[in-house]
């Protein structure tokens, strides 16, 4: 049976303290701020707005990155100098390209049928509305 020894458990316990303590004093006198929104001129977005900024920007970098993907490998063709294997290699880049814009435009209607008409907005994942974050209390 191994032994059990105070120093194994003493130095995490310090380190943690050492970790959290300035954060729970700070925490005990940090003042509330109270922001006026109409002094500031805009709107300060929730979280679901930023949760819905979130997905539609995936949704057009993932979109960009198979068009540059598809540029690069029609540039890598016309630039292949008729070697058969960089034209393969080429062609595998515009296929896999091609495919993920198709995977792409598949997934976004979808999601956008799924929240116009099965959930009538009720629900939404945040491509066509804000997404909607259920509220645990009422």
């Amino acid at each position: 049976m191994r032994k059990f020894s105070l120093k194994k458990l003493f130095y995490p316990l310090v380190y943690l303290l050492c970790l959290f303590a300035p954060a729970l004093a700070y925490a005990a006198i940090t003042p509330t701020i109270l922001v006026d929104p109409k002094a500031l001129g805009f709107k300060i977005p929730g979280l679901s707005d930023v949760l819905t900024f979130l997905i539609r920007f995936f949704f057009v970098v993932a979109g960009l990155a198979a068009l540059l993907y598809l540029l690069w490998g029609s540039l890598s063709w016309v630039l292949s100098g008729g070697n058969k294997e960089n034209v393969e290699k080429a062609r595998d880049k515009i296929q896999a390209a091609i495919v993920g814009v198709i995977l792409i435009v598949i997934v976004v209607a979808i999601v956008a049928t799924l929240e116009q008409i099965v959930f009538a907005g009720h629900l939404c994942f945040g491509l066509t509305c804000a997404i909607t974050i259920p509220s645990l209390l009422q």
